[in-house]
């Protein structure tokens, strides 16, 4: 468009035009100087005005033709270049000042109607070139603002839809050119002056970008994106049409309602599921006031956790983690988004059980979400005594100071894979929730001494947490390829990460004590299929722009995740996407005997007896691909 512009300019604004503008501004200067001194009598006024133009014509072609000023490429016009314009006044101005003094006597006005003649034809040529340049300038600036505009077709019809236009109506990247639908029910219709265009086949998508030129289409709201993945954002895609989403308004920082801004649609979004109703009110009554401690609070689970509890009006936020930098930044993140919160960020680890007690001692939190754990399968199965140290033993010391402090409730962040686990870490997570459930179930008794409730929530992979596979997937595509996909058919399930912690806060909230709560997942998503979605939501080809490649499943690794919330293996609750675990109970004094001698054997690496050890208290361990299956029974 711009050099459409440019090529116009040229086109409509030839060097004659251009001559002829100058002559007709240097004409009316000489005329206007002429009439302000009146240095002529009526009697021959229009003759003497007739010589007066002629001549200022004359000299003034003369002159422009002489110096070239109509050659001049107006855009490109430099101040150096502007003073040809003086010179080409004055030699205008001598001129006509030596015919005249020939016909006519001297006079002080005749001297000074040529000087006033000099200066307004300079004035006015510099001015009248200069306001050439600022239009032009002023074109391209819209121009270019318009050519950075995308054409788009917001999909559906719905409120939020249609609200879109109102809120896009002055972007300056969007541009909002109709809506888009699937079938023909509302073909022609007008919805806030905007055109209804439909599609039923990749076809139809094709026709409407080639003929309307739109450059995206946006979706109002996430689910809308999920019902359509494998329809209109498939033909997009194909299509090398952008896809975007609006996110719903659902920060709120210190009272204040931050909207997200548009964006390029993103794997999460469609992984998604339809959003999770809580019982905010409950769950604000429960934690206003209160001291909690959050272990790895650094982490991806622990410091969403973190987020969401500073909304809540918590009295104060113990932040507890061995990380340095992640708490570092978590701490810039709280101070600049809540101000008002009252947290205290302590470096320690739950293995060091004098660092426990002392933040236990000093701070007597009521509410203990633990979520510091180590869970990358592949590093636990190469480092098991590291696995043991920190999700069994560390568990059991975070537990042992809750009971001794009368904290009111712990909550423990435990992992799908301790179902059934194939792995040292998920089996290291089931040992935790053994010792947890045990040390309840023996209060309750009155086995055991202490207040506390334990509760355990389990779930499945977080989209986006550290280490997982959307970011490694992204990083390997922005480099180039390949991806690597452990096996063609391995499958996950898949939940945000504020879904997560919204429903461990609400099953914080729900439980009696003792109960281990599993989330509804959702459906399992095959990781080569995402893989290829998210390399073509990058713009790029499976297989032709980025090669996946298939290295094979990792030591302890499934091919297929448990399903967590069949009705065989849970009891329900009133919340629909939350259930209990049916799990087999364990003797507390048993569970502490087993956690202390597993500890022991950490300590001393020894793994083969530790691992043995394993299997005999969880039976149901039976190791994958690793090392350890030679330990299992026959």
């Amino acid at each position: 468009m711009l050099k459409f512009i440019e090529r116009n300019i040229e086109r409509y604004f030839s060097s004659r035009l251009i001559l002829l503008i100058d002559m007709m501004v240097s004409i009316f200067a000489s005329v206007l100087a002429l009439f302000l001194f009146s240095i002529i009598s009526q009697q021959g006024a229009i003759l003497f005005t007739m010589e007066w133009l002629l001549l200022a014509a004359i000299f003034s072609f003369g002159a422009f033709y002489a110096l070239r000023t109509y050659r001049m490429v107006i855009r490109h016009s430099t101040l150096k270049e502007m003073l040809r314009f003086v010179v080409a006044a004055f030699l205008k101005c001598i001129c006509i000042l030596l015919i005249v003094v020939c016909f006519a006597p001297w006079s002080n006005s005749l001297a000074a109607t040529v000087f006033l003649d000099f200066f307004l034809t300079s004035f006015l040529l510099i001015a009248v070139r200069v306001l050439m340049i600022t239009t032009y300038e002023a074109m391209k600036q819209v121009v270019k603002k318009s050519s950075q505009r995308q054409n788009v077709l917001i999909y559906g019809t719905s409120d939020k839809s249609v609200a879109l236009v109102t809120r896009l109506q002055n972007s300056v990247h969007y541009s909002i050119r109709g809506f888009l639908c699937y079938g023909q029910h509302k073909k022609n219709h007008i919805i806030s002056e905007q055109r209804v265009f439909y599609f039923k086949s990749i076809e139809d998508i094709e026709f409407l970008k080639t003929k309307f030129r739109f450059d995206a289409i946006l979706f109002a709201t996430s689910h809308e994106a999920q019902d359509e993945q494998s329809r209109l954002i498939e033909y997009a895609l194909k299509k090398e049409l952008k896809v975007l989403i609006a996110p719903t308004i659902d920060e709120i920082v210190d009272g204040k309602v931050l909207s997200k801004t548009i964006r390029e649609i993103k794997i999460e979004d469609l992984l998604g599921r339809k959003e999770i109703k809580i019982s905010l009110t409950e769950i604000e009554k429960t934690f206003k006031g209160e001291t909690i401690l959050v272990t790895g609070a650094a982490g991806s689970i622990g410091s969403e956790l973190v987020r969401q509890l500073a909304s809540f009006g918590v009295g104060r936020l113990i932040l507890f983690d061995n990380a340095e930098t992640p708490m570092h930044n978590l701490r810039l993140e709280l101070e600049e988004k809540f101000k008002e919160l009252d947290f205290i960020p302590v470096i320690g680890d739950v293995r060091m059980l004098a660092r426990l007690d002392y933040v236990f001692r000093k701070f007597h939190p009521k509410y203990v979400f633990h979520a510091a754990a180590y869970k990358h399968v592949p590093l636990m199965e190469e480092n098991p005594c590291e696995a043991v140290l920190v999700n069994v033993a560390g568990t059991r010391n975070v537990a042992d100071k809750c009971i001794e402090y009368d904290a009111k409730k712990m909550v423990m962040i435990s992992t799908d894979k301790a179902v059934n686990p194939t792995n040292v870490m998920g089996c290291t997570k089931r040992l935790a929730e053994i010792y947890v459930q045990s040390l309840g179930l023996a209060i309750e008794k009155g086995q055991k001494q202490g207040c506390t409730k334990f509760v355990t929530t389990r779930f499945g992979n977080v989209l986006g947490s550290n280490g997982s596979v959307i970011p490694h997937f992204r990083e390997q595509i922005a480099n180039g390829g390949p991806v690597t996909v452990t096996h063609k058919d391995i499958t996950r399930f898949f939940m945000t990460i504020p879904e997560a912690c919204r429903l461990v806060m609400e099953a914080a909230t729900m439980s009696t004590g003792n109960q281990i709560f599993v989330f509804d997942m959702g459906e399992s998503v095959k990781i080569d299929h995402l893989a290829r979605r998210m390399i073509e939501l990058a713009g790029l080809r499976p297989d032709k722009d980025i090669e996946i490649q298939y290295t094979g499943l990792r030591p302890g690794e499934k091919l297929y995740e448990e399903v967590l919330s069949n009705a065989e293996n849970t009891l329900p609750t009133l919340h629909e996407r939350i259930r209990i675990a049916k799990v087999r109970e364990y003797d507390y004094a048993g569970a502490q005997q087993v956690t202390d001698k597993l500890e022991h054997l950490s300590r001393e690496v020894d793994i083969d007896t530790m691992v043995c050890l394993m299997k005999q208290t969880v039976p149901e361990f039976i190791s994958n691909n690793s090392r350890f299956s030679k330990f299992d029974k026959k």
